[in-house]
Parts: structure tokens; sequence; C-alpha cells
């Protein structure tokens, strides 16, 4: 049997989803703002009422350990700016994307990005991928999109990997 490239990572994109449903739909409020270390990079409310993360454009030594919170934003921003660039859509600034201020509005806003991402897959043909890819590289011709919907499946799988990671660590030690 042979799969068209689209379906190949469209395919590998819902199996990463599938195992991010495992843990979204086990994840409790008490959660997502949990600190796993003592070192570590979270969501904070500001005075303005937005929920912004921790950031330092320098590498970090050690290197902070994220919150599930910080974890979600994450996705959110870099799956927004994503569609915003799959989508011919000026894309947003990091500073633009604030967490939803709850783990519930959290989940609710990575569903919805899930959404609209499977639109953009539903819609792309093999012929798609193959334009230079507008994001993460900065249409560096090296890269296609076909790297960038790769690349999105892989960091949603990391990140995936981490908040299962720190929701089991959390469940065990409590």
């Amino acid at each position: 049997m042979s799969a068209s490239r689209c379906s190949l990572l469209h395919w590998q994109f819902d199996l990463t989803w599938s195992l991010f449903e495992f843990h979204l739909e086990r994840l409790v409020e008490e959660d997502f703002l949990w600190e796993p270390a003592a070192v570590c990079w979270t969501v904070r409310r500001h005075p303005d009422g937005a929920w912004r993360p921790d950031w330092d454009e320098a590498e970090l030594d050690p290197v902070p350990v994220p919150t599930i919170a910080w974890l979600t934003w994450h996705i959110g921003w870099w799956w927004s700016v994503t569609l915003d660039h799959a989508c011919g859509h000026a894309p947003r600034e990091r500073t633009e994307i604030t967490w939803p201020g709850d783990g519930e509005r959290a989940v609710t806003w990575l569903r919805e990005l899930r959404a609209e991402w499977v639109a953009v897959l539903d819609r792309l043909t093999d012929a798609d991928l193959d334009p230079v890819a507008p994001f993460p590289w900065q249409n560096d011709p090296e890269h296609r999109v076909a790297h960038m919907i790769a690349w999105v499946n892989s960091e949603l799988m990391k990140n995936v990997a981490e908040i299962g990671e720190i929701r089991m660590i959390r469940a065990s030690s409590a």
C-alpha cells in the first residue's frame, strides 16, 4: 500500500493528538500551575489580568522546568503562529499570545487549535507540501511546507510527552 505524503503526515498528527487526549482527559485544575522543581517556568497573572509566561531570550543554566500551564501556553503560541503562516495571516508576536487563565479554558483553546490545524491538513494536496516553508525557518529554501507540518507533529509530540511526564510525577507524588 502506498500512502500519500499528506495522508502520512495527517496520520502522524492524529496519532500524536490521540496520545495528547489521553493526558488532557486526565488533567485536573491543580495540575496546571503545579511547580515540579525549584527552578521553574510558569504563567503569571499580570496587573492587566492577562496570564503571561515566564520567558528569557538567553539559554538559562539550569534550564527551568516548565509547568503544565506554561507548556499549554507554549503549544498555543507556536501553533497559533504556525496557523497564522499556514493560513496567510500576519503572524502574531510571542508577547501577543497569552494563557487563557485556567486549565479548562487552556484545553478548550488547544482543541480549537487542533480543529483549525486539521482543516489545514484536510485541504492540502501533496503538491502543497513542496513550496518553501514560511515558518519556523523564515523561508529557508532547504525547508518545505512538508517540513513545517512534520515539525508541528514533532513539537507537539515532545510537548505532549512533557505534559504527560509532569502529570504523572505530580499524581505519583501526591
